[in-house]
């Protein structure tokens, strides 16, 4: 796959023509995955590329800075790398600016659509574009210049629409279960293993301290049944996970949110290696504990738990 950063239009503009679905994707939830599918099957029809196009930051950061979105389900290195699995040959990234954000509607669809190549559009339902986002789907197909237009309605799960605001929620809600069925597959984070206080090693739970490569929406604070991938080796493996302050040693107001992963029967040193988080199901809110002992004997209820839970998931 490709990858396109725009800061002029025309940078876009040396390749075949392409089927294009646009949207930001945040989450790339099944709603998103039907556009892409939608996208791939016109494409194929048609013997035109696959292309996707995205922006980058979310729009709401120039244009509702009180309610602005810096993180996110799918950071941009996490969106190419699902895209390239989805056979996706050119991916657009396209600066939303203050600039870019008050191009007409017009100018949009010469420059990023017409010049572009583009012979068929996917979009959903609620994309819009143009200055005040006044461009809609039903509008972009009358005014359409050389492309036809494709639009995909609403995707429902349990007569629920599926869409990025309600995942975030649900995460951060602990619904991890509910998250992962809109997201079709289960939550991820990426990062580095790094050195951390090494206290679950003394008190025998040795963890991997995990701290993300990209601005994730971080779930509730909590205890989780996860799944741990080693990028370098390709092995899962399952375990318990703490995401939150450790409040039983730390003050809240002044430590960082950790994620510490220990993993069942795994005894290797893996720092500085690459892994993926896969968040599976929520088990407890953190809390504080009175000692160690009380602390050692939750942890252990914790990880009979998730060993159950995760028990007949296979690797």
């Amino acid at each position: 796959m490709q990858t396109i950063h725009i800061n002029r239009a025309e940078e876009m503009y040396d390749h075949p023509p392409i089927a294009l679905a646009v949207g930001f994707f945040d989450g790339i939830h099944l709603g998103h995955l039907t556009v892409i599918s939608k996208m791939i099957e016109v494409a194929e029809v048609n013997k035109l590329k696959k292309a996707v196009m995205t922006f980058d930051p979310h729009p709401s950061v120039v244009l509702n800075p009180e309610k602005k979105r810096t993180d996110y389900l799918t950071p941009l290195n996490e969106k190419r790398r699902i895209f390239e699995k989805l056979g996706v040959d050119y991916l657009f990234i396209v600066p939303f600016t203050s600039k870019f954000a008050a191009m007409s509607e017009k100018d949009f669809i010469r420059d990023y659509l017409t010049d572009n190549h583009v012979k068929e559009v996917i979009a959903g339902f609620d994309f819009t574009y143009g200055k005040y986002g006044k461009g809609n789907m039903l509008k972009l197909a009358e005014d359409r210049d050389g492309f036809n237009v494709t639009t995909v309605s609403k995707k429902a799960l349990n007569d629920e629409k599926v869409s990025t605001t309600e995942i975030r929620r649900m995460l951060m809600d602990g619904e991890v279960e509910e998250a992962n069925a809109q997201l079709g597959r289960p939550y991820k984070i990426s990062g580095l293993v790094v050195q951390g206080e090494k206290r679950g090693r003394t008190i025998g739970f040795p963890t991997a301290n995990v701290m993300p490569d990209e601005d994730y929406v971080m779930p509730k604070l909590g205890v989780y049944a996860v799944t741990l991938k080693q990028l370098s080796t390709g092995e899962t493996f399952k375990g318990v996970c703490n995401i939150g302050y450790k409040p039983t040693f730390h003050d809240p107001s002044k430590s960082a949110v950790s994620i510490e992963v220990h993993i069942f029967d795994f005894h290797d040193s893996i720092y500085g290696e690459r892994v993926e988080v896969f968040w599976h199901e929520f088990l407890r809110p953190e809390q504080k504990f009175s000692g160690i002992d009380a602390l050692i004997a939750q942890i252990n209820q914790d990880k009979v738990k998730a060993e159950q839970i995760l028990r007949d998931m296979e690797l």
